[in-house]
Parts: structure tokens; C-alpha cells; sequence
């Protein structure tokens, strides 16, 4: 049974004793950063020269550093840059600047599971992983509650790891929504085989070809662009309130049974066969591997995919549409500087 900690359960005292560095202050950095710093942490954000959210990060009332700064001075480094240059970071800034009975936390495993960073023994090495994004991290800890967040410790070098994490999780409003103990290699794996084959690219490219076959068959791309995409943040509200049991009962009984009878013609035995085929993928480092790669080449696939999900119908259909929609505020990823 997985175990669960709460605000009980964590000494908040512990990590305002410590002197804390947040490198990068993008989603995650900007909300732990100014979590810790309502908890009365003393924390400092470590951003390069040059950086677009230096001016960001000052403007709240941060103090910002350039990272071998931030490094030196602190002794708890949360590691909050992309994974893709988490290797360089670490070579080139982190480890010069480490020293014996320091911390070194992380918000996702991926650069310690995969063995593209290998600390020293002497320091503590741990986890603290909300689930879910900064924006609403930051949200929900201003309005006094908080998200459920993982914690796991790779290595106890003080004895002190887990005590320092759930202060940490305690920092940032984690022991609010409850804390998960679990390991860097489960929440590794789990969470790039979630993103991969349901939360990013299963329900992307269902989307995508749901869009497509309905605008084939002479349907006006609005009418795809409401039933395929808009749509879909009702049903997940629902599963994310109740489950599929729930999300069943509150729809008609003509999409339940739409639901059971066609859903599984959708996602067949050949899917789960595929599924089960990129998660040995994760498993073995593969899927790793190929990021890596793909990203010291410039990433060209990436960055073709972004070009081409731009001019996509359902994209520019759905800008046009959002834009009339006076209940939301339309994103773009040129609004995330």
C-alpha cells in the first residue's frame, strides 16, 4: 500500500534552516521558488545571463543569481531546467559547486534514473515531484490548499533526505494535497508512459484523426473542433471528479452506451500491444536515448512536428474560435515568455 504523508507528518522548520537554490523559473521553478519564499524559506533563483525570465523572477521579489552562484551559496539545489540539458547544467555548474552534505533535488527522475547524472556520495539526492503543472501549484497554495506531490529518495547521504523532502513538499504546499513515497524509477517510467500514450500523445492524436475524419466527411471544421477538442475538458473534469464510473453516470445514456460498445473497437488489443511496446521502450532507456540524441542534433523532429501542428484545421479552427469565447483568456506559446 502506498504511503501517504500530510502536514502532520513534516518538520516545516527543517528546510527554513537550510539555504535553498532554484535553477531554472519556468512552470515549476517560478512556483516553488515563490512558494518557498512565502514559507519563509531563504531561497535564491539561479538563471544564466541573458535569461528571458530574470526580469520575471526579480519583478516578484526573488532574488536571482546566475547558477554557479546560486550553487555555491546554497545547500539544497532543486534542479528545475528541462531534462535535455540537465546533463550540461550538472557538468558544467552544479557539480563544480557541490559540496559534502549538500542536497540535490529533483521534480522528475528522468536525468538520475537514466544515469545521465551521477552525483557524488556524500550528498543527498531526492524527489519532490508535484503532480501537476506550476501554474496551478502556485494557485492553489495561495488559496491554502495544495497538489498532491511524489517524494523519493535515491540517496541518504545525512540520514536527513526524507526529512528534508517533506519539509520541502511542506514549502511548496505538497503536504496540503497529501505526499507519495515512491521511487525515482516508478515515477520515471510511469510518468513518460502516461504522457506518451494518453495525457499528450494518445489524446493529441485522437484528436487529430477524430478532427480529420469528421472534416473528410463534409462536416464544417467548427462543428469537429467543439465535438473533438472543446468538449473534452467536460469529460475529464468528470473522470478527474469521480473516475469513469462517475464520468458514465453523468452523461446520456446514449453516449454511455457509445462509450462501452465503441470505445473498445477505438483502442483495440493492437493498441495495448503498442502500448505495452513503448513502455519496455521507457523501461530499458530507449525512448531516453533517442531524446537525448534528438536533442543534440537541434531536435528536427520536434521542432517539424511544432510547424506542423501550427497550421493543422483543428489549430486554426480553434484559435479563431477561442478568440470569440469570452469565458477564457486564449494561450499561445509565444504568451509563455
Amino acid at each position: 500500500m502506498t504511503t501517504m504523508y500530510y502536514e502532520a507528518d513534516a518538520d516545516p522548520g527543517f528546510i527554513t534552516r537550510r539555504k535553498v537554490a532554484v535553477l531554472g523559473f519556468g512552470s515549476q521553478g517560478h512556483a516553488h521558488a515563490l512558494n518557498l519564499k512565502d514559507s519563509g524559506v531563504d531561497v535564491v533563483v539561479g538563471l544564466r545571463d541573458g535569461s528571458p525570465r530574470f526580469q520575471a523572477a526579480s519583478d516578484a521579489g526573488l532574488k536571482v543569481v546566475d547558477p554557479a552562484t546560486a550553487v555555491e551559496w546554497a545547500d539544497v539545489i532543486m534542479v528545475l531546467v528541462p531534462d535535455q540539458v540537465q546533463p550540461t547544467v550538472y557538468e558544467q555548474v552544479i557539480a563544480p559547486n557541490l559540496s559534502s552534505g549538500d542536497a540535490l533535488l529533483f521534480a522528475h527522475g528522468f536525468s538520475i534514473h537514466f544515469g545521465f547524472i551521477t552525483p557524488p556520495p556524500d550528498v543527498d539526492v531526492a524527489m519532490v515531484a508535484p503532480k501537476g503543472p506550476g501554474h496551478l501549484v502556485r494557485r492553489q497554495f495561495v488559496e491554502g490548499s495544495g497538489v498532491p506531490t511524489l517524494l523519493a529518495i535515491h540517496q541518504d547521504a545525512t540520514g536527513d533526505a526524507k526529512r528534508l523532502g517533506l519539509s520541502y513538499a511542506h514549502g511548496i504546499g505538497g503536504t496540503r494535497g497529501g505526499v507519495i513515497e515512491t521511487t525515482f524509477d516508478a515515477e520515471t517510467e510511469t510518468d513518460l508512459f502516461g504522457e506518451q500514450v494518453i495525457l499528450c500523445g494518445g489524446v493529441d492524436s485522437l484528436i487529430q484523426a477524430a478532427f480529420e475524419t469528421l472534416t473528410e466527411a463534409g462536416y464544417e471544421p467548427e462543428m469537429a473542433y467543439f465535438e473533438v477538442l472543446h468538449e473534452l475538458k467536460l469529460i475529464v473534469d468528470l473522470l478527474w471528479e469521480g473516475g469513469i464510473e462517475w464520468m458514465r453516470h453523468s452523461i446520456s445514456d446514449t453516449a454511455e452506451y457509445g462509450d462501452v460498445t465503441r470505445g473498445p473497437r477505438i483502442i483495440t488489443a493492437d493498441t495495448k500491444a503498442e502500448m505495452k511496446k513503448i513502455l519496455s521502450e521507457i523501461q530499458s532507456g530507449e525512448f531516453a536515448r533517442e531524446w537525448m540524441d534528438e536533442y543534440a542534433q537541434g531536435a528536427p523532429k520536434l521542432a517539424a512536428a511544432r510547424e506542423a501542428i501550427a497550421v493543422h484545421p483543428v489549430e486554426t479552427t480553434g484559435r479563431e474560435l477561442r478568440d470569440m469565447m469570452t469565458f477564457l483568456i486564449p494561450k499561445t506559446p509565444q504568451d509563455d515568455v
